[in-house]
């Protein structure tokens, strides 16, 4: 009897302990539960403090002026574009789009470290964007990584000009003095991997000529000494030669596109005067820093395109030899890849490197 009192005991001892161990394993439970929901709810807080700026981004924006960097000095053929084109953006955009000169590397290297706001972008050539990667591996920028698309600007056409004492008028006596003194005749570029450098490497490689490279720092210099006539030939682009062609000091041979420029409907296109297969284009685009918002670039890209449609827009820049090439930020981003593609084989065949 005794025993059986002391087992009672026992189990009646157990069984509370049994029933507060899991009272408690229950409130531990709870507050583990009320611990998960207080982190979930902060860290959705967070999420969406830290989402904030960029969705105002792209539902105010822009609330401020719109800086464009440009890699060319004041007066070069892209500046005298540019300040067309921002001013009509200024009034679609309701900002103001200013332009800031930084010739060079400085102006890449800005843009790529910019806040991806939308605030401050790019406006550069092909030149930036495909063949100075092509050629350089040691950049302080890569155009993959550091920028998105926003659309094209305008494309000029190269034009082959000589100079009046060289005494050839035609791309048939061009090539057969050449021949004659293979290395003696010259060209002028706005500096290694240039266009106008990249544009006669092409040339040579076609014609199967070949002319001493005498590299500028700048296109205003090239240009200037071939006016001059300390250098024999130019490959450069229409609005940067077109007043000298006009008055005489400089002989326009041909164009290197598929069609003839409409301010020279005289001069030939390479393939009319009998080069087949030479067509190129020296292009121009906008940019924004990578991690842009896409609401952004959207509406860039939109006020860039309308801007470049407007009719007095677009006298202007014919006026000045550049022809509008507006395009989508889809659009851009896939003339980059296929002038990577057809670039990085011309690179590598005619072993041009600027390291």
């Amino acid at each position: 009897m005794v025993w059986s009192l002391w087992s009672l005991t026992w189990w009646s001892v157990f069984l509370v302990f049994l029933f507060e161990a899991a009272a408690g394993v229950r409130r531990w439970l709870s507050r583990l539960q009320a611990c998960a929901r207080s982190l979930c709810r902060a860290l959705v807080v967070g999420a969406l403090l830290g989402l904030a700026p960029f969705v105002q981004a792209g539902t105010r924006y822009p609330e401020r002026p719109v800086r464009l960097l440009l890699p060319f000095p004041a007066g070069a053929a892209l500046d005298q574009t540019m300040r067309v084109v921002a001013q009509k953006m200024s009034e679609i955009l309701g900002q103001p789009v200013l332009l800031t000169n930084r010739p060079g590397m400085p102006a890449l290297v800005s843009a790529a470290n910019a806040p991806a706001d939308g605030y401050t972008l790019l406006v550069c050539g092909g030149s930036h964007i495909v063949t100075s990667p092509l050629m350089n591996a040691r950049l302080p920028y890569a155009p993959a990584r550091d920028f998105v698309p926003v659309g094209r600007v305008a494309i000029n056409v190269p034009i082959l000009t000589t100079t009046a004492s060289l005494g050839v008028n035609t791309l048939r006596e061009l090539l057969a003095l050449a021949k004659q003194k293979p290395g003696v005749l010259n060209y002028s570029s706005s500096g290694v991997g240039s266009p106008s450098h990249l544009a006669m490497e092409v040339f040579q490689m076609l014609t199967d000529t070949s002319f001493q490279h005498i590299p500028y720092k700048g296109g205003a210099p090239a240009v200037n000494d071939l006016i001059a006539g300390h250098v024999d030939i130019g490959l450069t682009a229409v609005p940067s030669v077109l007043p000298y062609i006009r008055s005489g000091r400089l002989r326009a041979i041909a164009t290197a596109s598929a069609r003839r420029d409409r301010n020279l409907p005289d001069v030939p296109t390479l393939a009319e005067a009998g080069l087949e297969g030479f067509e190129y284009e020296i292009w121009y685009g906008v940019f924004a820093p990578s991690r842009t918002p896409r609401e952004v670039v959207e509406k860039v890209s939109a006020a860039l395109q309308a801007a470049l449609a407007d009719p007095d827009v677009v006298r202007q820049l014919l006026l000045q030899g550049t022809e509008p090439a507006p395009s989508s930020s889809e659009e851009l981003a896939q003339y980059v890849l296929r002038d990577t593609q057809r670039w990085r084989r011309i690179v590598r065949d005619r072993k041009i490197n600027v390291d």
